[in-house]
């Protein structure tokens, strides 16, 4: 069974916890920029892995060395824990690619 949707609060606080994230059109909301295209494309294979294990993927966009991502738990209609944990998991990979 999925999470549900975060509370405005659990959100907020969820945001706060995040540096660099943000909502947009009820998703969190991320660009990563990177020093160029096997950067980024470092970066999706890792996050590619960790998001198969989680059976939970994102919504993403890149062009040579930006990545754009956008986290939402579909059946719930929103954000949920789901969304956080991935966006953690994320901000750590791209960490280790600076």
């Amino acid at each position: 069974m999925r999470p549900a949707k975060l509370t405005e609060q659990e959100l907020e606080a969820a945001l706060a916890a995040l540096p660099g994230w943000t909502v947009r059109q009820q998703k969190l909301h991320r660009e990563y920029q990177f020093a160029g295209f096997p950067l980024a494309f470092g970066f999706m294979a890792a996050a590619a892995a960790i998001a198969e294990r989680m059976n939970h993927h994102p919504e993403w966009f890149n062009v040579y060395n930006r990545v754009v991502v956008d986290l939402t738990t579909h059946d719930a209609g929103g954000v949920t824990r789901l969304d956080v944990e991935l966006a953690k998991e994320l901000d750590s990979i791209a960490g280790r690619m600076a």
